[in-house]
């Protein structure tokens, strides 16, 4: 029955440990993502701005 009794808590604190692990994980991913918009959106702006210079710039007629 002791040995019974010890297996069902290592089970108990296996299973608290991935919920803490899957929460950080959690938070990792959602940080992760929103990195990546950021960085997203800075690149789309920076396209943008540098199509607008390039409109801007004369065509080489000779």
């Amino acid at each position: 029955m002791k040995a019974l009794e010890d297996k069902v808590m290592q089970i108990v604190q296996m299973c608290q440990h991935l919920r803490a692990e899957n929460m950080q994980l959690r938070q990792q991913l959602a940080a992760a993502q929103n990195d990546s918009k950021r960085l997203g959106d800075k690149i789309q702006g920076a396209q943008t701005r540098l199509e607008s210079l390039l409109e801007r710039i004369p065509e080489n007629q000779e």
